[in-house]
């Protein structure tokens, strides 16, 4: 025989104890004993029998095999594996990308910075080319400007004058001494003669003079328009030092 829920729940009533502050002096008041007897004990609900339970399954449902259980197991386990798999590679993808940036920006920082000095010894190399390239020029207009001063005192020979006039002119003293080469004295004795005399001025013969040029003295004063510091002037004026100036009978 079995009892169903309803009826234990119907059987069952529940018990209250006495008020700690009710009158313990009152026996009137008090549960009789034999009520207290009275009250049945809650029993508890039994457990429905399988023939009862699978009676109040829905129609057409059927409790899973060993070989159910066992498939949701597996497929259970080949889902969990898979999405293990997925995240895994996922995780594996993002790492890896992570890792091929980061190494092939410093290969790009490496090979940006290698071309950076390959510019830089570029630029050097093309300074110090034009730099070699200017001196080269720069020498080469000096050897032909000296090579044409030579030939027009080797074909000119008077243009020792002009030399004299424009020494005078900036040493307008009279009597002053001219000093020049003895082989230049004929020609500014020829087209000077009237001016020197004029001024009182003495023509002197330098053999330390190279043709062309003259050294003026007046009153304490001094030109020097020789061909070695006028020469030298000019080349100072562009930056050189070290070229001499070569008489026509040296070269």
């Amino acid at each position: 025989m079995s009892i169903s829920r309803h009826q234990a729940v119907g059987a069952y009533r529940r018990w209250e104890p006495t008020a700690f502050d009710a009158d313990t002096k009152a026996p009137a008041e008090q549960t009789p004993p034999e009520e207290a007897q009275a009250v049945p004990e809650p029993a508890a609900a039994p457990e429905p029998e399988p023939a009862e339970f699978e009676s109040s399954l829905p129609e057409g449902f059927q409790l899973p095999t060993a070989d159910d259980i066992e498939r949701m197991h597996e497929e259970a386990r080949a889902t969990g594996r898979e999405e293990g798999l997925s995240e895994g590679r996922a995780e594996g993808i993002e790492a890896g990308r992570e890792a091929g940036y980061a190494e092939g920006k410093a290969q790009a920082e490496a090979e940006a910075e290698r071309l950076a000095g390959l510019a830089d010894e570029l630029d050097a190399a093309m300074t110090k080319i034009d730099e070699e390239v200017a001196d080269e020029l720069l020498a080469l207009a000096i050897e032909i400007a000296r090579q044409v001063l030579q030939h027009t005192l080797a074909t000119q020979p008077d243009s020792v004058t002009e030399t004299i006039r424009a020494a005078l002119q900036q040493l307008p003293q009279s009597h002053a001494q001219i000093r020049l080469n003895p082989e230049d004295l004929a020609l500014a004795r020829e087209h000077l003669g009237e001016q020197l005399s004029h001024g009182g001025h003495r023509l002197i013969e330098d053999e330390s003079i190279a043709r062309g040029g003259c050294r003026v003295e007046a009153s304490g004063a001094q030109i020097d328009a020789t061909m070695e510091t006028r020469w030298r002037r000019v080349l100072e004026s562009l930056g050189k030092d070290n070229a001499e100036w070569t008489p026509p009978e040296e070269e």
